[in-house]
């Protein structure tokens, strides 16, 4: 009975330990600002977690041997809160090594940002080219479609960040109508400028194509909303069944060390 006693106190802070780790790597993932972080630290959580059943599955018969009761109860109560947490985690792990959002949020901090600036680096020279006979017309149009860009960059972020779906169909309304107005300043400097502003404005629609395709994959990465959605999973049930865990295992070791066994001759 001393030696199952011995290595039921080694067990249950091992236990604890692993539970501690997978909790860590698994918050880790979750925080990750690159794939590879994430990836790495969901692979370190689920290598704990397994340790964690493995140590669960060689106390538990220990316990019920030495006859303690209470440690049993309190190691039944974590297995029911851990089961629940791996489900949770299950679901959380796979949304934080997605990283859609910080995908968007790469691509609108690159390839868009480098889009818009060649659209207006284009109306700019397209302006200057000074072909047309209202330069001052000219001027408004391409600030207008100019603006109406920046305005779609700036909607950008909070359509990365939003949480819920129908604000992000609000913020996508507002770019579309942003986009049309872009367009159609685009369309009436076609018609003003003449064959000396052609070639700017043609390097200024590819930009504004190139833009709209990123635009619409930043949108698509933003709706699956997986860092969202992890964070938020992590900071909700699953910090209250981690909790629940932890407190669980802190009471099966300070039940174990009330424990003693006098040496008989």
């Amino acid at each position: 009975m001393l030696s199952q006693l011995l290595e039921a106190r080694q067990l249950a802070p091992q236990l604890h330990l692993e539970f501690t780790k997978a909790s860590d790597a698994a918050n880790r993932a979750v925080m990750s600002d690159t794939d590879e972080g994430s990836a790495a630290a969901a692979e370190e959580s689920r290598r704990a977690r397994q340790t964690v059943e493995k140590n669960v599955a060689r106390l538990q018969p220990l316990l019920q041997s030495l006859g303690f009761a209470e440690e049993t109860g309190y190691l039944e109560e974590f297995k029911k809160g851990f089961d629940e947490y791996r489900r949770l985690d299950d679901e959380i792990l796979p949304l934080a090594v997605e990283n859609s959002n910080l995908k968007a949020q790469r691509l609108s901090f690159g390839p868009a940002r480098e889009a818009a600036d060649a659209f207006r680096t284009s109306l700019d020279a397209a302006v200057r080219s000074g072909a047309s006979k209202d330069r001052c017309r000219d001027e408004v149009l391409a600030t207008r479609a100019q603006a109406a860009v920046l305005e779609i960059q700036v909607l950008q972020a909070p359509h990365i960040a939003e949480p819920e779906d129908d604000v992000m169909t609000h913020i996508e309304e507002q770019m579309r109508a942003a986009d049309r107005t872009a367009e159609q300043a685009l369309e009436q400097l076609k018609a003003g400028l003449g064959p000396a502003g052609a070639p700017h404005l043609a390097a200024g629609a590819a930009a504004l194509d190139r833009f709209q395709a990123v635009n619409k994959e930043i949108i698509a990465l933003s709706r699956r909303n997986s860092n969202v959605r992890s964070l938020a999973l992590s900071l909700g049930r699953k910090r209250t069944l981690t909790a629940y865990c932890d407190d669980r295992l802190q009471a099966l070791e300070q039940a174990l060390a009330t424990h003693r066994f006098t040496a008989t001759r």
